[in-house]
């Protein structure tokens, strides 16, 4: 069985370019991050693109460091990368019509089956789908700040 990919939308109160280049600034995942999981960005580029690796460093009970690639980038609209096990964290970016930009966070662990029972256990699912609407909340004030 494979696990099911985890989404959370908002619209935020900025356009798209204004959203997107957030995201693609790997420094400011640590202003959004409503898990309270990231301590900071470790090494890569200031600005993400395609293939493009970064480091995090973690805390989720113990500290540990995790290295990340961008796999999927269309400029000003999509993001995501993924770390060693394939878990994609994606963001989907799309116009709102008063200037405004919907955001979809996924947490997609599809690629990873052999892992779902603990998923299940340590009820992954829930808790990043808490997380997401928290870094989403955050995202919103970021913006509106800019």
């Amino acid at each position: 069985m494979r696990c099911p990919v985890v989404a959370v939308e908002r619209v935020v109160p900025a356009d798209p370019h204004t959203v997107f280049e957030l995201l693609a600034d790997p420094a400011q995942h640590v202003l959004v991050d409503g898990s309270g999981s990231l301590r900071r960005t470790r090494g890569g580029p200031q600005r993400l693109s395609p293939g493009a690796r970064f480091g995090m460093d973690m805390r989720v009970g113990l500290p540990y460091r995790i290295s990340n690639v961008v796999v999927e980038f269309e400029e000003g609209t999509r993001i995501a990368w993924r770390h060693f096990a394939g878990h994609r964290w994606r963001y989907t970016l799309t116009p709102a019509p008063d200037g405004r930009t919907f955001v979809r966070e996924e947490w997609d662990p599809s690629r990873v089956p052999h892992l779902w029972v603990s998923y299940r256990l340590a009820r992954f699912p829930e808790r990043n789908r808490r997380a997401m609407a928290a870094t989403l909340e955050r995202l919103a004030e970021a913006v509106a700040d800019r």
